[in-house]
């Protein structure tokens, strides 16, 4: 088990998830996680509910708030090589703990062979190896995985499921394979924070 958010989050065995945005009524509206049996597991708020920039909230499917990931900004990083994300949950005081932090490079033209990397907790950042995790492949494809970086195995896949190819068209469904042991609520902190990134729902 790799519990980052919960261990509630983390099952024995591979799970497929499917992605459905909100309807593009709401700007920066978010999206909504099912299993295959249409159950919903997580919802993601995005900027256009949060009034918020740079802003999103991860919650179970009862509304109950599990992840605020916030953009950090200010001087340093802007001289940055990096834009930093970085994921809170709460503790059962309500002060936020860090989870992960993500960074992807500063630069205008996000393109698929820039390497997105996570750190996992509150680490320095020192000039060492300091992830844990990192994006292989190109997000606004579908084409992508979360893979560990000590060990190079794919802990998470977004793709596109061929028996629901009509629908995904338009981009607006596909489905995110989360292997055993592996934090679901941790992965789509990180899917949420992609999404964003990219300009897709999230974003107002």
């Amino acid at each position: 088990m790799m519990p980052i958010v919960s261990k509630i989050y983390c099952s024995s065995s591979q799970v497929v998830l499917v992605v459905r945005k909100r309807p593009h009524v709401v700007n920066g509206g978010g999206f909504v996680v099912t299993d295959l049996s249409q159950k919903v597991v997580f919802k993601v708020d995005g900027c256009g509910i949060l009034g918020t920039k740079d802003e999103l909230i991860l919650r179970d499917a009862d509304g109950e708030a599990l992840l605020l990931v916030r953009r950090k900004g200010g001087m340093v990083e802007a001289l940055s090589i990096y834009r930093t994300w970085k994921g809170y949950s709460y503790d059962y005081e309500g002060a936020p703990k860090l989870v992960f932090s993500l960074k992807e490079p500063n630069n205008s033209c996000l393109a698929s062979n820039n390497v997105i990397r996570i750190s996992v907790g509150p680490k320095g950042t020192t000039g060492k190896k300091d992830w844990d995790f990192e994006i292989n492949g190109y997000f606004p494809d579908r084409n992508c995985s979360i893979v560990d970086s000590r060990s190079g195995n794919i802990v998470a896949q977004v793709g596109v499921k061929k028996e629901v190819d009509v629908l995904m068209a338009s981009k607006d469904f596909y489905h995110v394979v989360v292997k055993p042991g592996i934090d679901q609520a941790f992965v789509f902190g990180v899917i949420a924070t992609l999404d964003y990134i990219y300009g897709e729902s999230t974003r107002c």
